[in-house]
């Protein structure tokens, strides 16, 4: 654990040198969705590769960037690509990004993925709103010492995606004359993705999407009190609802087609945070 902390605090004094302000807002961009990032005014782009201990993405559509700056006034920084346990990395290696924004001083958090719909009433191209989440990926990024400067060795999970925050993207949404749909996300290890069968135990456990990230991040998020707003982007209908094959292709198409609403609720979201 202490070598651990080590990383994060290398890692995070060297991105202060790079930066002429701290962020206040963090976002996590799942597959597709970093165009979000093109919009940061001021942007101070730092690949991943030059941050000491850093991960590398290694997924298409995930590039692999810090990006700095501001939106609407607040200063944000996004990760452009994120990491998976699929990937082969350990899930503290997955969460370490979350931990260094945590030392930059980030008390909130918007994470965004993209996943399969299983409740049968979404359509590819919906937005819904996490309310909690299911761990079915066999790991949890705080198994080990716990470091109490990081946060209590048995973290309360009652309210894992902030209350708040979804009530200002609700009324974000409201404004803008769309309604997020809201639903329970399951998390699987991955690659491969779901069977038909899988996806009906999903549904039968309360599952309204499912995928192959966020919940270690938003996990630790926690652990490290931080407010989480969690979005997902439902970029196919999940195996055995639709008599079609299912590819990662499909999954970066939707989310394109998505990407003009995405942007204009997420931007007003970040406005009201």
């Amino acid at each position: 654990m202490q070598d651990i902390k080590r990383k994060i605090q290398e890692a995070a004094q060297f991105i202060e040198k790079e930066i002429d302000c701290r962020p206040e807002i963090g976002l996590i961009l799942g597959s597709g969705l970093g165009i979000l990032a093109d919009l940061i005014e001021n942007a101070k782009v730092i690949p991943y590769e030059s941050i000491p201990h850093f991960p590398m993405s290694t997924v298409e559509g995930h590039a692999g960037e810090l990006v700095f700056g501001q939106i609407n006034n607040k200063s944000v920084v996004m990760m452009k690509g994120r990491f998976h346990l699929y990937e082969g990395y350990e899930a503290q290696h997955v969460t370490l990004p979350v931990r260094i924004l945590k030392a930059l001083g980030i008390s909130q958090l918007i994470v965004t993925n993209a996943a399969g719909g299983v409740n049968a009433d979404y359509e590819v191209g919906d937005l819904m709103l996490i309310t909690d989440h299911i761990n079915n990926m066999g790991r949890n990024p705080l198994i080990g010492p716990n470091e109490k400067d990081f946060g209590e060795r048995f973290p309360d999970m009652s309210e894992a995606y902030s209350k708040r925050l979804i009530q200002i993207a609700q009324r974000v949404a409201e404004k803008q004359q769309y309604s997020f749909r809201e639903g329970i996300y399951m998390g699987n290890l991955g690659p491969t993705y779901e069977t038909p069968a899988e996806v009906r135990m999903a549904r039968i456990l309360g599952a309204d999407a499912v995928g192959m990230s966020t919940i270690p991040e938003v996990i630790v998020a926690r652990h490290a009190g931080m407010e989480v707003l969690g979005i997902s982007c439902i970029t196919n209908k999940a195996a055995g609802l639709l008599q079609q094959a299912l590819s990662h292709e499909e999954v970066m198409e939707a989310a394109e087609q998505v990407k003009p609403k995405f942007l204009k609720l997420v931007l007003e979201i970040i406005k009201e945070m």
